[in-house]
């Protein structure tokens, strides 16, 4: 069998009492076949290439998605569907004459209530923040003149956006209350009714105010959540 040498070199440091050269080299020859070099280049590869096929397993895009089941469960509780689709009928035909374009019909809704929620309902959230926080009374003074009407705003145009969303559902044959996004924006609706009772209670009773910033932020809270079972309906047909 060919025999290789190979050298290799081991560093040892001279005695103290030399000056000129702080270390000496020693070399020594040792031995190796040709086959065991092969047999540990084939060894290493496997061991270099085995964890970039893990990674290339683990590197894959997985999708999650929520699955609330408690929610799931509450859509089945919402009542009148048949009533309500009975009422939507004549202007949901009415739609499909139109030719409306597909995406227009299946993200219209999506895309203005997203709008509504982050420019009425987040900035409104950050002013009734601001009328409890804020130390400058002329901040704090158009801060309660606002804040009221933004979210009125907010609930009127949800309340609209709700027909909207049910006429898209209709137009495109899927059934209305029978998701986490029905359930969510009704309990989001009825909050919001409560909210904006609250108020008109203030002066006879001033600790509601701290429950209408708890249940405002709640409430805007559930929205969010709102919004990514909505787009989670959205990508499923």
């Amino acid at each position: 069998m060919e025999m290789l040498t190979t050298s290799s070199v081991l560093v040892r440091p001279l005695p103290p009492k030399s000056t000129k050269t702080p270390f000496s080299l020693v070399t020594t020859k040792l031995p190796l076949s040709t086959h065991a070099l092969g047999k540990r280049a084939v060894q290493e590869a496997v061991q270099l290439d085995a964890p970039k096929e893990e990674r290339r397993k683990h590197g894959d895009l997985v999708l999650y998605s929520i699955a609330p089941y408690p929610v799931i469960l509450a859509s089945k509780l919402l009542p009148g569907a048949d009533v309500v689709q009975s009422i939507f009928g004549p202007f949901v035909d009415l739609v499909k004459t139109w030719n409306l374009p597909d995406w227009l019909i299946h993200w219209g809704h999506p895309g203005n209530m997203a709008v509504v929620l982050f420019a009425m309902g987040g900035y409104g959230t950050y002013l009734g923040f601001r009328i409890r926080l804020s130390k400058d009374p002329e901040e704090k003074a158009k801060a309660k003149d606002l804040h009221p009407k933004l979210l009125a705003g907010m609930f009127f145009f949800f309340a609209l956006g709700a027909t909207g969303g049910i006429t898209a559902l209709l137009t495109s044959d899927k059934p209305i209350f029978e998701s986490p996004h029905a359930v969510s924006g009704a309990i989001g609706l009825g909050l919001l009714t409560i909210q904006s009772i609250l108020p008109a209670l203030f002066e006879d009773n001033p600790g509601l105010r701290t429950v209408h910033g708890l249940l405002g932020s709640s409430i805007m809270t559930i929205f969010l959540f709102h919004l990514a079972f909505g787009l989670q309906l959205g990508l499923s047909f």
